[in-house]
């Protein structure tokens, strides 16, 4: 029979050790691969944006077989751009945008390639990605650390309600100052696996609704354990029609 994973043991914070050792037998090894070069990563990241997985894949894979390539797309109308997103959703929106992030990486660059990135201090490369049109943190961080494999933090909705309710960020700390302050906090080796077993465990385990406490490794350590495991109360018995209530 396979070994149940042990638990955190009670009276100490969780660490993002505890996270990894206890969340990784449940999710396995995790080996990062390149999902696509930077700059189309670029793309794919603001296709991704406000809409599932399975929709921005399929309007990038819409939009590279309409056009071929990342120059095509720079040049094409942003009403063809938009045409062939629109199975991503906000296509109007995203549209522009990615016409205008192309076109200023090409006339900064003189190319579409993107993998002097990954020579330059985490810090700048972050501050060059950011100074693209609609680029944040987030974004950055994602093509830094999933195309170029840089140890650069992504905090989706996941895990930054996962890093919330463990205690490892602050319940003031917005998304922004999230990304700095959990990169800090994990080895760089380390980022890829600690940013894919939250996002995992944000999913099927610390959902956002109904949280599954009772089945949680990190549950019994956990500071807002009681906030959604609480006993249930029986209903009280009413009074029967004829009872005084005294």
């Amino acid at each position: 029979m396979p070994t149940k994973p042990k638990r955190a043991a009670r009276g100490r914070d969780i660490t993002p050790a505890d996270v990894m050792r206890l969340l990784g037998p449940d999710y396995g090894p995790v080996e990062w691969k390149a999902r696509y070069d930077p700059a189309s990563e670029l793309v794919y990241t603001i296709l991704s944006q406000h809409t599932s997985d399975v929709n921005s894949g399929r309007a990038f894979d819409a939009l590279m077989k309409r056009f071929g390539s990342l120059k095509a797309v720079a040049s094409a109308p942003a009403g063809e751009i938009e045409d062939a997103i629109r199975a991503g959703g906000l296509a109007r929106v995203k549209a522009p945008r990615i016409k205008a992030v192309l076109e200023q990486v090409f006339d900064e660059v003189g190319s579409y390639d993107l993998s002097f990135l990954a020579e330059m201090p985490l810090s700048e490369a972050k501050a060059w990605l950011k100074r693209l049109p609609g680029i944040g943190p987030k974004t950055a961080a994602i093509i830094l650390c999933f195309s170029l494999g840089m140890p650069a933090m992504p905090v989706d909705t996941h895990i930054y309600r996962v890093s919330k309710r463990l205690g490892l960020i602050g319940a003031k700390v917005n998304a922004e100052k999230a990304h700095d302050i959990l990169e800090d906090m994990v080895p760089p080796s380390e980022v890829f696996p600690f940013h894919m077993y939250l996002i995992r465990h944000g999913r099927q385990v610390c959902k956002a609704l109904r949280p599954q406490c009772n089945r949680c490794v990190l549950a019994e350590r956990c500071p807002s354990r009681h906030l959604f495991d609480k006993p249930k109360v029986a209903p009280a018995k009413r009074r029967s029609a004829g009872s005084s209530g005294r």
